[in-house]
Order: structure tokens, then C-alpha cells, then sequence
């Protein structure tokens, strides 16, 4: 099996680049490396040249959002597994692809292996030892799991329309749906930098919670989709009275723009069975 690596980034040329140095050092070498500049204004497309300049570069000169660049890489690759990395995450073990081919060689029903992190993020994790047993679960980190690529053509995918979060828990749940496994292993560990570069946490609360809700709209089916959507709006409202006034008064910026997204929604709806999406749910996080 071939493993290619997809990183989608916009205007973090330096974490990249550290990235790119750690790739190189892979032993054995990925078969491609994708890169998406998505909306770079930066040094970016130099460091690319310089550190990796076989890679396949796609330049979007006005950001189209990360989740439609990680659908275009995933179906645009080469390889049979595809590696996604953020531009500030990589792995820690040199011979990490040669480890992460039996899981999928081994488990044709393995739709995505997704593996602990070391992250700035969570301090404690720098010094983590034990990252727990091998599980299925019900989603996953783009900064760092494994995709098997047929499956992945075989589902709708990436929805682009999502631009940036929840694309990874929208995605795991049409692989269980179609009776394929998400699983966390942690065989490997990805070291996750997490820049604070270009990051915005209540937009991201708002893209997440939208995105959340039109998840629930385009899979879940009628009548559950309405309690799901009604406890959606419930639970991110929870969440943003726990972070604060400025949280809670800006809360109906996301709900402005799930409603602008609804006929897309409608019309792209595909719900699966409630059995389908009960089973989803009572899978780990």
C-alpha cells in the first residue's frame, strides 16, 4: 500500500516549514506530498519550493476554507492511504508509515486511523505516556489520522461548504453508517505545535456550531433531526455561557448563518436510519 500526505495552510510559512524538514526525514518517504495554499499572503509558496519542491502544490489565491482543500487533495491523491497533517503537526516516529500500513492492510473495514497528540494545546500531553487502549470512535483529528482513499470516493466526503471545522465528525459518521470503523491508535503520536497564528477561538466556536447543526440537517433523519437540531443549538449556547458575556451576545452570528445555509442543506439531504446515526452517537469521542 502507498501512503501519501496532504496539508492544507494559509500563512504559517515557518511552522510549515518545520514541518516539511520532519517529512523529509521519513524513513520510508511518502509517495506524494499535497500542499493547498489556501489564501497564503505570506513567504509560504518559497518555503514550499525550497524545502519540499517535489511536492504537489495547489495555489487557491483566495482562501476557499480547509475542509475544501482536504476534499480536492483527498481526491486528487495518488496513494492508497492518505496521511492529513496540519501545517504545525507531523509525527513523531520516522518509520511511522511503515507502522501504520498493517493497520489498514490487516482491517479492510478501517476507513480511518487517527492517533494521540502531543500538543501545546494541552500541556499535560507534552509529557503524556500512556495515550490508552486501541477504540473505535466517533471522530477524529484532521492534524493527524490516516484515510483510506477508496472508501473516502465511495462517501460524500469533505463537505465543502463546512470551510473550516466539524468536517471530521461529519465524515466518521457516514463511514459508520456504512458499516466502516473509525479508530483511534495510538501505535504512533503526532507532535501538534498548535500555532495561535491566524486562530480566532469564537470563530471557531461559530464555524463548529454551525457547521454541527448542518451536519445534523444533511444526515440525521426526520423526525429525530428536529430534537437533534433543537439540543445542537442547546448545547453550543451551554457552551458559550460558560466562556462569557461576549460569548453569549455573539452566539446569534452562527445561528444567522446556519439559517442562510438551510437550502443547501435541504437540498443536498441524504439522511441515513436512526439506527444508523444511535449507533454513531454511542461511539466515544
Amino acid at each position: 500500500m502507498t501512503i501519501s500526505i496532504m496539508i492544507t495552510t494559509r500563512n504559517r510559512a515557518e511552522d510549515l516549514r518545520r514541518t516539511c524538514r520532519v517529512l523529509r526525514e521519513l524513513q520510508p518517504a511518502p509517495f506524494e506530498i499535497l500542499i493547498t495554499a489556501d489564501g497564503c499572503t505570506d513567504n509560504t509558496l518559497e518555503v514550499v519550493k525550497a524545502e519540499v519542491p517535489e511536492a504537489c502544490l495547489w495555489i487557491n489565491e483566495v482562501g476557499g476554507g480547509s475542509v475544501a482543500a482536504r476534499n480536492r487533495m483527498m481526491r486528487e491523491a495518488a496513494g492508497d492511504l492518505v496521511l492529513s497533517l496540519d501545517d504545525d503537526s507531523y509525527p513523531e516516529q520516522k518509520d511511522c508509515l511503515a507502522r501504520i500500513i498493517p493497520l489498514f492492510s490487516g482491517n479492510p473495514k478501517l476507513a480511518v486511523a487517527h492517533f494521540p497528540q502531543r500538543t501545546d494545546e494541552y500541556p499535560e500531553s507534552l509529557k503524556q505516556v500512556d495515550f490508552g487502549p486501541v477504540r473505535l470512535t466517533r471522530s477524529f483529528a484532521n492534524s493527524g489520522a490516516v484515510l483510506r482513499r477508496s472508501i473516502y470516493l465511495q462517501l460524500p466526503g469533505f463537505e465543502p461548504c463546512f470551510f473550516h471545522a466539524y468536517e471530521e465528525p461529519d465524515y466518521a459518521l457516514q463511514c459508520v453508517a456504512n458499516g466502516y470503523e473509525v479508530c483511534y491508535n495510538p501505535s504512533i503520536t503526532i507532535r501538534h505545535h498548535y500555532s495561535g497564528q491566524a486562530r480566532n477561538e469564537i470563530r471557531t466556536h461559530h464555524r463548529h456550531s454551525r457547521n454541527e447543526f448542518w451536519s445534523t440537517i444533511l444526515r440525521c433523519p426526520f423526525p429525530y433531526c428536529l430534537g437533534m437540531a433543537a439540543y445542537r443549538i442547546f448545547s453550543q449556547f451551554r457552551y458559550a455561557c460558560k466562556r462569557g458575556p461576549q460569548w453569549v451576545f455573539r452566539e446569534p452570528v452562527w445561528w444567522s448563518q446556519s439559517v442562510r445555509g438551510m437550502k443547501y442543506c435541504l437540498r443536498e439531504r441524504h439522511p441515513i436510519s436512526w439506527a444508523q446515526y444511535k449507533s454513531w452517537l454511542r461511539l466515544p469521542p
